[in-house]
This record gives C-alpha cells, structure tokens and sequence, in this order.
C-alpha cells in the first residue's frame, strides 16, 4: 500500500491542498505503521504537514491509528502523564516528585515518554531510578507495576517502536514533526485524565482540541518547563483542556515573588532525591512540585486541590525509594 493519495491531498498546490480529514489521517497513519510507505513519502507528507500547521482532526486520526497496535490493559490508570520534552535547557525533571504524590494519593499515574536525548540531570529515566520508579520493559510489566505500585515509566521505544522511529526522523529533518505532538495525546492505556506540557503555546488549544475527538475525558494542558508538564511557580499559568469532555480553560497565579529560572545553570542531579527526602531546603523547588501536583489533581476532579498537594508534601514518605 502506497500513502501517495494522502501526500497528494497535502501538497496539490495553493487552491487545491487540503488537510486530512480523520479519517484520511488514521488510514494514512496505519500504512506508515505498518512499514508499508515508503520513506521519501513519509517525509513528504510530514513535511507538508509542518508547512501548512497540523489540525486537531489530523492529530486525533493520527492517535486513532497508533493506538490501534496497543494492547490497552482492563483496568486503566487513573492520570496519563506524558514525558517527551526535547528542550536543552532542561533542568531537573522536578514533575517527577508531583507524579509520585498523585500516585501515593490513590491515583495510578502511567508516566511514559522518551528524554534520553538530554542532559544526564534532565533525564526521566535517571530521575525514576533515583526515586524508585518502575521503568517498564514492556506493556504487561507496565500494567503489573500500576496494580503494584501506582506508578511506572514506559519508554515510547517499548510502548510503540513504529512510534519511536517515527519520532527519531526529527535528526533526520532537523526539525520537529506532528509526531513531537502525536506522542503527547497517545494516552495509551485509556486514562480517564490525562495531563499534558507544550513548548509552543499554541499547541495548548490543538491539543485539547484533537483530545476531545479521541473521547477524552477530563485533560489539562499547559505551557510547562521544557515543554514538561510542569509548573513555574513564579508566573500565572494558562490551562487549556477538557472537563468532562467539554471544552474548559482555567489559570492559575504565581505562588512565589522570587523570579527564578526553571533550570538553574548547573543543576546538581542529586537535588531531586534531596528535596523528596527532606534533606534539601529548597522552597522555589518545593513550589514546583506543589503547583504541579495541584494542577494534576485537579484535573482528576480532586476538591481544595492545592490544600490536597500541600498536605501530600507534607506526609509524604521520607525514602528516596519510597
């Protein structure tokens, strides 16, 4: 099978192109999935595509098609928390603690994602090591770990390897692709709340947007560190998302005065287990967390959700490991 017909549709020239329409976007997504198109037509139609700004309807169609090769446990986890920052500048991924503070609230949290491409500090799968997170070797251990222990990190390479290798032609191009936002929404064990981080503002809206064609439920997005689900406490957030599948926006005010940057210039990796572990003082990285997690309680539909994030804090394990 050929995705020719759909590179046609994007690239006929002006007066003539179009967008995909969901269902031309799942159809095309399945036969790249299946190693069946050819790699210069990839290319061509994920280049079109950034050219002209993907749609909410082309990202759902695009989701559908993914989703259709995962094998989506009985019992879903209660949040989907997605980890694909490809920022630089990345500091240390503090968003971590607040996904641990969720799950040790009664609420399964599914992290998955994929960081390696960043500094030592920035990266997830360092950070769930350090602090106890299960990182999965494949969907049944992912499932098993959740029942077990509340929370687990899938790597996109384990979870969809067609996925990934899609997402690695980002060397290819030099540039990103609607993958880098594809990935987000995959939402792959059918969470009923999902949370989600963007880089690019304009994104929030899209996202949302192509989320509530896919049926999502309650979805909060945000421009977070790095393009992490992560909140700066030190600035209003803007929220965009659903609300029992209704269109929602909120915001949220700055918690500190301080101004300070995300990602200090040289971060000390070991700062994360400190701060858990109470044996750093660090009330701007405390903030971080706290605001974080209120936001993904209240996603989740948890009342007084910032008094319930700083409570958690407060009575949280004292073990790194915990």
């Amino acid at each position: 099978m050929s995705i020719a017909p759909y590179v046609r549709i994007l690239g006929r020239g002006p007066g003539r192109a179009r967008s995909l329409d969901q269902d031309e976007a799942r159809a095309a997504m399945a036969i790249i999935l299946s190693g069946q198109a050819a790699p210069e037509a990839i290319g061509a139609l994920l280049m079109l595509m950034r050219m002209k700004g993907e749609t909410a309807a082309e990202l759902a169609g695009f989701v559908q098609a993914a989703r259709a090769q995962i094998d989506v446990p009985r019992l879903a986890p209660a949040l989907d928390w997605p980890s694909y920052a490809a920022g630089r500048t990345r500091g240390l991924p503090w968003f971590l603690l607040s996904a641990k503070l969720v799950a040790q609230a009664g609420y399964p949290v599914l992290l998955h994602g994929w960081n390696s491409h960043q500094s030592s500090h920035a990266d997830v799968r360092r950070g769930c090591r350090a602090l106890g997170i299960h990182i999965a070797t494949d969907q049944a251990t992912a499932q098993e770990t959740l029942a077990a222990h509340g929370i687990a990190y899938l790597p996109l390479e384990i979870l969809s390897p067609p996925m990934f290798a899609l997402l690695q032609l980002r060397d290819t191009f030099g540039l990103r692709s609607c993958i880098n936002t594809v990935v987000r929404l995959l939402n792959p064990f059918a969470a009923n709340a999902a949370v989600q981080g963007v880089f690019h503002p304009v994104y929030r809206e899209i996202q949302a947007d192509a989320s509530a064609l896919l049926g999502q439920k309650n979805l909060s997005v945000i421009k977070g560190g790095g393009g992490e689900f992560e909140r700066h406490p030190s600035k209003d957030i803007a929220a965009f998302g659903l609300r029992n599948g209704a269109p929602w926006q909120g915001k949220a005010a700055a918690q500190l005065d301080e101004i300070r940057r995300l990602a200090p210039v040289a971060p000390d990796a070991s700062d994360l287990t400190a701060l858990w572990a109470g044996q750093l003082k660090d009330p701007f990285a405390q903030a971080v967390v706290e605001g974080t997690t209120a936001l993904a309680l209240e996603t989740l539909g948890v009342a007084d959700a910032d008094s319930r994030a700083r409570a958690l804090w407060e009575n949280r394990s004292r073990s790194k490991a915990a």
